[in-house]
This record gives C-alpha cells, structure tokens and sequence, in this order.
C-alpha cells in the first residue's frame, strides 16, 4: 500500500477516474442543489409575513412592501389577508421539501451509477493485468476491492461528498436568512456550533484514520478467511478444523466491525447535543424578546423565523459532520480502490480479437532466462530451444525445475527476464503477445470449471448466445467425454456445479481437453492435464489428439513416460536449464537417461 495520503487529493484522484458524462451530471447536480437553497429560504422568509397576518393582520396589510401583492391580489381589508398568506406559505414549504426529496433522489442515483462504472473499472483494469502480476496477490484483495470497497466508496465516499456540498449550500443559504432576521443572534449561535464540531473534528481525526485502516484491511482478512474455509471445505471436515477457520474470521469480522461501530457513533453522537442546545438558544432568545418588546404579537414572527431556520441550520450542520466524518473513516478503503483503479490498461484492451500471428515453422527460444523479481533465483537461464511446427514435445524434470513457468512464457504469460522468444524469428511483446496467444490452447492440471452447463464450460469465454453447437459435441468426441455427457438427463445442458463439484476429477480434465480441442488452436499444451485419467482413457484422448493433424503443435508435462511415447521429442529440465534433449524415432526410444518407470514422478 502507497502512504496515506490527504483525503483532498485522494477525492482529486478519484474525480480524474470519473467520465466526463458522469462530471457533466455531477454540474446539473449542483445547479439542482443551488435551486434548492433558494427554496429553503423562501420558505424561512414566508414564515414572517404568514405568521403576521396571523397575529396581527393590520400591520401587515399597512407594510409598504406588501402594497404591490395587495393589489395584485385585489385586497380590500386586513381580514383577507391570512388565507393567501397561508396557501403562499404553505406552496413554499411543499416547494421546498420537493426540492429536498429530487436532491436526495438524483444524488442517490448519480452515487450509484459512479459506483457501478468504477467497480466496471477496476474488473476490467485486474482482468487485463498481466499473469505475473496476478501471480503476485491474493484474490481476496480483488474481490474485496471490486465488491466490498467499491461499495464503501459509494456509501461513505459519493454519497457523502454530494451531501457535503449540498449542505454547505444550503448551509450557507440559511445563514443569510436568518442573519437578515436576528443578525446578532444568528451570528453568536453559528459561531457557537461552528467551535462545538470543530472541537469534535480535532478530537476524532486520528481515531477515524486508525478505524479507517483497521476496516480496509479486515475487509480483506474476512473474504480471505472465508475463501479458504470454503475453498478447502473437504480437508477442512476431514480434518475437524471448523474451529480453526471460525477463530480466523471471528476475528477479522470483530475487529471490522467494532471499526465500523466507532465510526457510526463519532459521526451520528454530536447531533443529539447540538438539537438540545439549540432549543435552549431559542427559549432563552424568546424570554429576553419578550422582556425587551413587551409585546407577544411582534416576538412571535421572529421566533418562528428562527425556529424554522434552526429546524433547517442544524441538520446541515450535522451532515456537514456526518460527511466529513464518514468520509475520512473510509480514507484508506478509498485508498485501496484507487491503486485499483490506477492499473494501467494495455493498449490490446477493448479492441477486436487480435489477429493471429504468422506462424509457419518454429518456436524459438534463445538465452532465455527468468526469476520473478530481482530478489528471487533464477527459475529458467540461457535455456535455448527450438520447437519446429507440427512437433510433439514431452518435458520432464523434478518438481520445481522450471517447466510450468517455461511453458507460461511460451504462451506469453510471462515475458522472460533476458532473452528471447521468437515465432518464425518474429519476436514476441507486450505489443504482439496477443497474436501469438490466438494460436494456443492450453489445458492446465487443475481444470476451472464455472457454475454452469457443460456445453458453456466447453466453450469457455464464449457468450451463450454464440456457442457453436456441431464443435462443442465434436471436441467433446475426440476428448472421449461424449458417451458419457449423452447418457445424462440433460446431456449437454448439465450443470457442473461450482468448480465442477458434481463431476469426477476424470471429467473435469476431460471437459479441460474438450475446451482447448473446441479452440481448434494449432498449439495446444498440456501441463500434466492427463494425470487424473485412467490410462485407457488417456490413451485415448492421445490417440483423438493425434489423429487431428499433422499441423498441430503439443507441448506436454507430464509425469508418466506413458503419456510422452507419442511424442518426437523429449525435453529434461533442470539446473535453470536442459539436461538432456532427445529426439525419437519412428519406432519410439529408450528414454533410459530420464528413467524408464512408467509412474516416475517429476
């Protein structure tokens, strides 16, 4: 996390994130919110007049500044004063709780689609992040911060800073108001409140930056302890450690929630106090009044205009607060979201598929070499190797010598640290890795399967609507799945469960092979993708793989020799580096150097 920086620039940051049709919105919003303060003053300004002529009408029918209504009106006597006043009255205080009710309305509506279009954001920015930096985190800091913290700074961020603004304003509105009535009176009772909550600002700055970090992170810990508990969910019951897991969330939620807590009470507390010392200004301004004029008929307009002023004066002053106060005890989850956001997108973002590069003969990898940061060693170094079309390459090596890692590099996950990969002496980038990538397929040894039917994990990453039906049962045929996905109920249509749960691990990697097969990619590679079948069944699948074309690249780890018999050539890995190469021939080789056990483990 980058140090905390000053809320003023952290909103700064976050204003440069929204879209100008959102900045154009927010303007309209605070032209709305200036209507909306003049419609609270007309309404403390019509008490007088209204109050008047309840009290004594013929004053107010004798007032020069009551003349040019009296005879717009066609008055003739004070008696018929009160009924307009009234209607007048009462229009401005419907006028003005309109205007109170469509601020709160768009307000709310402007916060929540800003929220949306940054949690949009933030899913495609991480989504096109490369591999290696989503190798480096935990996800539970991205859901966190795409859901939980997105949200954060809709309700304690958005929403707050529009309710700041707006009670300034009106704030502010108010105050002209009542300082044209009672000026000096006005003035010492702001000035009073003003120090109150200036006093209880200084007092919980610092209590409401420390809450705001204990609530960022404990967020996370939360999805963090809940992801492993559920994700683990069978070691867990075997094992008997719910308690284990219970006592790791249990503490992360108490510690987020006691944050929370703090923060509700520090920003809602003050206001109860400052109502009650509000009803003692008013009663105790009404006595001296009273004292002072002698009379309860001129006294009473005045202490109304107050009253409503101070109806209206203290709520703004409280949600001044209540915004100031929420939105620093969410300083550091906005913090969170904008590093998020800030991730730079690559320039292939939001175009049309790449088209594929040319690829006619070789894979090249020259002086290669890679470790994933510069305090780590070096995985792979001056690795050369040459892979021509249409081959069948087998890697082997203990584990940990590097063979994932050389693959996602082949595939143009990982760029290599020093070196080269070249494609028909083409060099790959970051500008050109997505032509090259629109040539593989790549089945993994753990298969994601999403919450779906079998026919959309097939055709993974392809929208229902555009699911090519002839390839799905076709790719499903050559990764021997049909059989079986045609005797169920719903055949193709059968919901896997979450991350397959409802399927043997056989027929995952099977629905993993048919997924790469429905590609119909020219370079497919498998990283021990075969290991949970049996070895008729991955006999099989080989055999269907093989039968495709003789243009067809494979690239296979594997831990069974059984797997690579096919293959024409076998790669050793290890040291950083190849130990040994070994090209078979028609007939097949004697891979005695790498062992001859068909269970030999990496």
């Amino acid at each position: 996390m980058q140090p905390t920086q000053t809320i003023t620039k952290l909103i700064n940051r976050l204003w440069h994130h929204i879209s100008s049709r959102r900045r154009w919105q927010f303007g309209l919003l605070l032209v709305l919110m200036i209507a909306g303060s003049f419609a609270e003053i007309i309404s403390i300004g019509a008490v007088l007049p209204f109050l008047g002529a309840l009290t004594d009408p013929a004053r107010i029918f004798g007032h020069s500044a009551a003349q040019p209504f009296i005879k717009i009106l066609g008055l003739t006597s004070a008696d018929q004063l009160p009924l307009p006043l009234t209607v007048a009255f009462s229009l401005s205080v419907l006028m003005a709780g309109a205007m109170r009710l469509i601020l709160l309305w768009v307000s709310i509506k402007l916060s929540f689609s800003v929220g949306a279009d940054l949690s949009n954001s933030i899913y495609s920015r991480t989504l096109y992040q490369p591999y290696a930096v989503h190798i480096s985190r935990n996800s539970s800091e991205i859901i966190n911060g795409v859901t939980v913290k997105t949200s954060e700074v809709i309700f304690f961020i958005l929403i707050p800073s529009l309710t700041f603004i707006s009670a300034c304003v009106t704030f502010t509105a108010i105050i002209v108001a009542l300082i044209s009535v009672v000026p000096v009176t006005a003035l010492a009772a702001i000035g009073g409140f003003a120090a109150i909550y200036a006093f209880i600002i200084r007092l919980n700055r610092n209590r409401l930056r420390i809450d705001s970090q204990h609530i960022a992170r404990e967020s996370t810990n939360v999805i963090k302890s809940l992801q492993e508990g559920l994700g683990g969910i069978r070691d867990v019951l075997i094992d008997g450690a719910q308690e284990t897991f219970c006592a790791n969330y249990r503490n992360a939620d108490q510690i987020l929630r006691r944050a929370q807590g703090n923060n509700q009470f520090i920003s809602q507390s003050p206001r109860y106090g400052i109502e009650a010392l509000g009803i003692l200004l008013i009663a105790t301004l009404a006595y001296v009044l009273t004292q002072q004029s002698g009379s309860i008929a001129k006294t009473i307009p005045i202490l109304a205009a107050l009253a409503l002023g101070m109806q209206r004066l203290l709520p703004n002053l409280q949600q001044i607060y209540w915004a100031w106060s929420t939105i620093h005890g969410a300083q550091a989850s906005l913090q969170d979201v904008l590093e998020l956001l800030d991730q730079a997108l690559p320039d292939h973002a939001n175009q049309p598929a790449a088209k594929p590069l040319p690829f006619q003969h070789r894979i090249s990898l020259k002086q290669l070499s890679f470790r994933y940061n510069q305090q780590s060693p070096w995985v792979l170094k001056n690795l050369d190797l040459t892979i021509a079309k249409g081959s069948r390459i087998g890697f082997i090596g203990a584990t940990g010598c590097g063979k994932s890692t050389l693959l996602d590099i082949i595939m143009g996950l990982l760029q290599p640290t020093d070196g080269t990969l070249e494609i028909d002496d083409q060099l790959i980038t970051a500008g050109n890795h997505r032509s090259w990538q629109a040539h593989i397929a790549h089945v993994p040894q753990v298969i994601f399967l999403a919450d779906s039917s079998i026919e959309e994990n097939i055709a993974f990453g392809v929208h229902k609507d555009r699911i090519d039906h002839d390839r799905v049962r076709q790719a499903a045929r050559q990764a021997q799945l049909a059989d079986i996905i045609e005797s169920w109920p719903d055949k193709y249509l059968t919901v896997v469960g979450e991350r397959g749960v409802q399927m043997s691990g056989g027929q995952c990697q099977r629905i993993g092979i048919a997924r790469a097969l429905y590609k119909q990619s020219d370079v497919i590679i498998f990283d021990e993708s075969t290991s949970a079948l049996d070895s008729d069944t991955e006999e099989a699948v080989m055999q269907a793989i093989e039968a495709l074309s003789d243009d067809l690249t494979i690239l296979i780890i594997a831990h069974r020799l059984t797997t690579l018999r096919n293959c024409t050539e076998i790669v050793e890995l290890g040291n950083c580096g190849i130990l040994s190469h070994v090209k078979m021939g028609a007939t097949g080789c004697n891979i005695s150097k790498s062992g001859s056990n068909d269970d030999q483990k990496e």
